[in-house]
């Protein structure tokens, strides 16, 4: 298992860095001048090549390439066009919002899906699989930018129930909650039903059912068990992509994350935010499939043995 953790270890490396080189192409070669940006319209030439210098965008793109990537090894990834701080700062600021989002969003999404899979399984081919299915059906099609204004309007404008933007309490994370939420519930149910179907089916099930074990206890204590490592798959594959739909639910509610400055510094032509935070995101990404993979080990020590 040390091993097998080495080894993945040493393979993000690369990843990361073809993630980090991507990045700063992209992010240049967009047109704009964030020089022109900051001063406004109506500035000289002058001023705006006297701040690019200041900037040190008047470089070698791979001059300033490489400055970006011994600051990311340290740590340091540089300072914000837009306000002169370090981007690092600002991320660490704006970290605890977006975890705090997304791991209510995966909360939402595992407190709904797993009864709903486990209920269309043991009830397969009803009326309740049905309605179950229909339900994840829709939640899968139903796009976060849409989802998120059409509770807005409802449970905040129309019905003043909860609070339109903002953070502070947990009235104002109901929304965006589930708004991520309900896309990974969605698929999370449909994982869950089509898993425990294939374990409900094993024999080892049937001679726990022949043995006078009740079938609550058959369907979760044996079936549910063995099911869970495509389960955990999507979980942590789902994480990433919890990340990444932040970037617009925390711009619909004004949630104070990563994703609203990621946005505000694509606005701003803002270099070294945007490369921050999408590396940042990058290696959360990473990280969570690790975690996922060595989850593995623990749920089957079959995975354990062969990884050892």
């Amino acid at each position: 298992m040390t091993n097998y953790l080495i080894k993945r270890l040493l393979l993000t490396i690369p990843v990361l860095l073809g993630v980090a080189t991507l990045v700063f192409a992209l992010i240049h070669f967009i047109p704009g001048d964030p020089a022109q940006v900051m001063l406004g319209e109506s500035a000289s030439q002058e001023d705006i090549a006297q701040l690019r210098v200041r900037l040190g965008l008047d470089r070698p793109l791979i001059v300033q390439y490489g400055a970006f990537l011994r600051g990311a090894v340290r740590g340091d990834l540089g300072r914000s066009l837009r306000n002169d701080q370090p981007v690092a700062r600002q991320i660490v600021e704006r970290m605890p919002a977006t975890a705090e989002l997304a791991f209510a969003s995966m909360a939402v999404a595992v407190l709904f899906a797993l009864p709903l899979g486990i209920i269309a399984a043991v009830w397969r081919g009803t009326a309740i699989d049905f309605a179950a299915m229909t339900l994840s059906l829709v939640g899968i099609s139903i796009p976060n930018f849409w989802l998120g204004p059409l509770m807005a309007i409802v449970f905040a404008v129309q019905l003043g129930w909860l609070p339109v933007g903002g953070s502070g309490t947990l009235a104002h994370l109901v929304l965006p909650s589930v708004t991520l939420g309900a896309a990974l519930a969605a698929i999370l149910a449909r994982m869950t039903r089509a898993s425990l179907l294939e374990e409900l089916q094993e024999p080892y099930v049937l001679a726990a059912r022949a043995k006078g074990v009740s079938r609550s206890r058959a369907v979760l204590h044996h079936a549910f068990r063995n099911s869970l490592i495509p389960i955990v798959t999507i979980l942590g594959l789902q994480f990433g992509v919890v990340l990444t739909g932040a970037v617009i639910t925390e711009t619909i509610f004004a949630w104070p994350g990563i994703g609203r400055l990621l946005i505000q510094s694509i606005g701003f032509r803002d270099y070294p935010t945007v490369q921050g935070c999408v590396l940042l995101i990058a290696v959360t990404y990473v990280g969570v499939n690790l975690i996922t993979d060595l989850t593995y080990g623990f749920l089957d020590p079959r995975i354990r043995v062969d990884r050892s």
